[in-house]
């Protein structure tokens, strides 16, 4: 958990003030980021709380830091919103073609 040693620094905490924080040992928040050892989930859910992120970064699964950043690569560009408002307009039976292109469409990509 390389990431949870950033965050700390970043924070300017010594190991020992962060194991304080959650009742850990500073020979706990060590292992945890050396990959010695691994913290439970409610661990891990308790420290993307206090930092204000993911645990999904926290564990290395993410290079975002913040909620803001994860949700602006999932936000729709202004061609996706345009395609969504013209295809809800558009007869329930033409939606199921275009859903059906599509589907063929991604499947031999």
């Amino acid at each position: 958990m390389e990431n949870l040693r950033k965050l700390r620094m970043d924070r300017g905490l010594s190991q020992q003030a962060l194991a304080e924080k959650f009742n850990l040992t500073q020979q706990s928040i060590y292992k945890y980021e050396n990959g010695l050892a691994e913290p439970n989930i409610e661990t891990l859910k308790s420290f993307a709380v206090f930092f204000g992120i993911s645990v999904d970064y926290l564990i290395g699964g993410s290079d975002t830091s913040s909620w803001e950043d994860m949700l602006a690569t999932l936000s729709p560009t202004e061609k996706e919103i345009k395609l969504l408002q013209n295809f809800r307009y558009l007869a329930p039976e033409i939606q199921d073609s275009i859903e059906l292109i599509v589907d063929k469409l991604k499947s031999e990509s």
